[in-house]
């Protein structure tokens, strides 16, 4: 399989995570218009440099139900895709929709049921993004680099990479015989991690410009 193929089928599998981001900003500026929330996870927590933890972006609501949500979508990519392929199917056959629960029989996700293990799978990859997110936020703040209202991060790339990265370092330490852990993906992952910036700046601008966001960062 050519490498913009590779490239495409990549960010496919892995989609449930790299919109995590997404949901848990849904769930944490929705989830307060009902009653309910927000949460922040550092519960406002200052530490000895002066600077928030994390900050009132990230929330509970945000991280549980950016994760689940990621969890839904899964198990909506493997309704719409049918049975699941045998173990032995060739990467990348049927072009980039390649099913995400290949070579997933067996795994510690798997349940029995394809629609159980989606929603696991999902979910596991939402959360290692958003702990990814967290974690760059966290250094951006140590370094007293915290975003200042309608003023952009002064670190961008904290911004952005942490969580590709802890997505992509996830799928390949722990998701052992499914598809996404596959070591032909990992130049694809490094190409597609230096490209994350433009991509998360380009779901930025485009949640601004439909209301979904309050800053188009």
């Amino acid at each position: 399989m050519e490498f913009l193929p590779l490239c495409l089928l990549t960010l496919w599998l892995y989609l449930p995570g790299f919109l995590a981001n997404t949901f848990a900003m849904m769930w944490g500026k929705w989830l307060p218009k009902t009653g309910y929330g927000p949460w922040p996870i550092d519960g406002g927590r200052t530490l000895s440099d002066g600077n928030r933890m994390l900050g009132d972006g990230k929330t509970w609501n945000g991280l549980i139900g950016g994760s689940l949500t990621s969890g839904l979508l899964c198990m909506l990519i493997v309704v719409s895709m049918g049975d699941v392929p045998g173990v032995g199917t060739p990467i990348g056959e049927g072009g980039i929709f390649t099913h995400p629960l290949q070579g997933a029989s067996g795994a510690w996700f798997s349940i029995g049921g394809d629609l159980g293990t989606a929603f696991i799978l999902g979910t596991f990859l939402g959360f290692f993004c958003l702990v990814g997110d967290s974690t760059g936020s966290f250094v951006k703040r140590r370094r007293g680099l915290k975003r200042e209202g309608n003023i952009s991060s002064k670190a961008p790339l904290l911004d952005t990479l942490p969580f590709a990265i802890m997505v992509f370092l996830a799928g390949q330490l722990f998701l052992g015989t499914s598809v996404l852990a596959d070591s032909e993906l990992r130049l694809p992952m490094l190409a597609l991690v230096l490209f994350t910036p433009v991509l998360h700046r380009s779901f930025n601008l485009f949640g601004y410009k439909i209301g979904w966001k309050d800053v188009p960062y």
